[in-house]
């Protein structure tokens, strides 16, 4: 706790508002003020978790809170409403994905097969290690603000573009169009996890997420234009 000198000798500092008695005290500011610096990260980390179970609307600022060890008062310091926190845990999702595939794309000497396993490892690795971030992700986009979902939307198209450019420099048979439809495919079945719980381990489940992924950007579209038989 920050020490204040006075004339009558030291005293304690009074606690920054709305920090509950007892929690580790952050890091000092000027005034003898704390704060924790890892706060606004554990406030998303507490609301996805809420929010992948309740639903944004059934979370209420006091859970968020009491889950973190704050008062719903002090959450407001950081995010002015849930909303806010969807747009700030949605776009360090995107801009984690949308930097690594962009990262990928660019790289002219590297191969496009490495390039595309290294994109389905990172989308697992967002479904799968992030996964209550990532089934609010999916399931409550229609709560966000008008503005933040246009933003989030041209960045998931960006996204998919990086693919597709991979896609397309390792199957260069593959008109843009196709290659796009088949990268959402590959995308859409690393997500089919979020539906259901698989009962496999964490490894095990990236495996077969992994395998099904490559799959699927190796073989589909090959028979684009013909009719299955019956």
């Amino acid at each position: 706790m920050t020490t204040v000198r006075g004339g009558a000798g030291a005293r304690s500092a009074l606690a920054v508002p709305g920090e509950i008695p007892g929690r580790p005290a952050g890091a000092t500011r000027p005034g003898g003020r704390t704060r924790d610096p890892a706060r606004k990260q554990r406030i998303l980390d507490a609301a996805a978790e809420l929010m992948a179970v309740q639903g944004f609307h059934a979370v209420s600022m006091e859970q968020i809170g009491e889950a973190v060890g704050i008062t719903a008062s002090a959450i407001y310091r950081h995010y002015d409403a849930k909303t806010a926190m969807l747009a700030a845990m949605f776009d360090r999702a995107i801009d984690g994905l949308l930097a690594e595939s962009a990262r990928l794309a660019a790289d002219v000497h590297s191969d496009p097969a490495v390039g595309l396993g290294r994109l389905v490892d990172a989308q697992i690795g967002f479904v799968v290690g992030e996964r209550d971030v990532a089934q609010v992700y999916f399931r409550e986009l229609a709560h966000l603000p008008e503005v933040d979902r246009r933003t989030l939307r041209r960045k998931q198209r960006l996204h998919v573009e990086e693919w597709t450019h991979l896609l397309t420099e390792w199957r260069p048979e593959l008109d843009d169009t196709t290659a796009r439809t088949v990268v959402h495919c590959a995308i859409g079945a690393i997500q089919s996890t979020l539906n259901h719980g698989s009962g496999l381990a964490d490894p095990h489940l990236r495996a077969v997420l992994r395998e099904s992924a490559l799959a699927v950007l190796l073989s589909a579209g090959t028979h684009t234009g013909t009719s299955p038989t019956r």
